[in-house]
């Protein structure tokens, strides 16, 4: 009972301090944006919302918390308006029409295996965590390898298409593949996740690592902003809410099997 005890606070500290630090991240990278000449402030403050519903979705799927679909679905709505104004159609059109749905995919599962909008007593997840088999996990791999190299190509000949129309310098193929595979493994995260898998806590580790070393190689070069240093630190609290995860979520797979 005292290790139940301990962990329930344990859980509750990290996740004040995930929140808060994230929050402050999130303040410091609206501030900043806001500064800038020609700021829209609803869009910006709309954008900032949809992002902080984005943090507690985050730390709520750790927590194996169904309410993290509720939140996720705000987000992904916001993102997609955010986008739409922005002219940035690709990352609308998987919005709009994948993290959407998938929303809806992953509360229907997650009730079908013992998620409650209630914890017990003791503030134990009623979820029931599944794991991959082997040929599931070659599946994924699969998967994994063959949406990277068409996304590859695909970002590649839209860059090609906006080099030949003069909208951006030169065509970055380290970068595109960098972007195909950030693309790739959050398309798999979200299925796994909804799907109520542990493995999707790997996935998101190497997203966030991804995405740390996107910025700081951002943050390293030439003409690199203080909103580049405020990312950076935000990724790094998602991966540590995506450590806590992967630790949470070993403990429900492992209840799933003894059960």
């Amino acid at each position: 009972m005292m290790n139940a005890e301990k962990e329930r606070k344990f859980n509750l500290a990290f996740n004040i301090f995930l929140v808060a630090g994230m929050l402050v991240a999130l303040t410091l990278t609206t501030i900043f944006k806001l500064q800038q000449p020609g700021a829209r402030t609803f869009m910006l403050v709309l954008a900032a919302f949809g992002a902080m519903m984005g943090i507690l979705n985050t730390v709520l799927s750790a927590n194996g918390h169904i309410l993290t679909f509720v939140f996720g679905l705000v987000d992904v709505v916001i993102a997609s308006i955010v986008l739409l104004d922005n002219g940035i159609m690709g990352n609308f059109a998987l919005h709009a029409f994948y993290f959407l749905p998938m929303q809806f995919v992953g509360f229907w599962q997650w009730r079908k295996r013992g998620a409650a909008l209630e914890k017990g007593a003791g503030g134990e997840s009623g979820l029931r965590a599944r794991r991959l088999s082997r040929r599931q996990w070659a599946w994924l791999v699969a998967g994994l390898l063959a949406g990277i190299a068409a996304l590859y190509l695909i970002l590649l000949f839209v860059d090609k298409a906006q080099l030949a129309q003069g909208r951006i310098d030169s065509v970055s193929k380290p970068k595109v593949l960098l972007d195909a595979t950030v693309m790739a493994l959050n398309i798999a995260g979200q299925v796994l996740l909804s799907f109520a898998f542990m493995e999707q806590w790997y996935i998101w580790i190497l997203v966030n690592i991804s995405s740390i070393s996107l910025w700081a190689v951002t943050l390293m070069g030439p003409g690199a902003s203080g909103n580049a240093a405020v990312m950076l630190v935000k990724y790094i609290f998602y991966l540590l809410n995506s450590l806590n995860g992967l630790r949470i979520w070993l403990n429900l797979s492992r209840r799933e099997r003894i059960g």
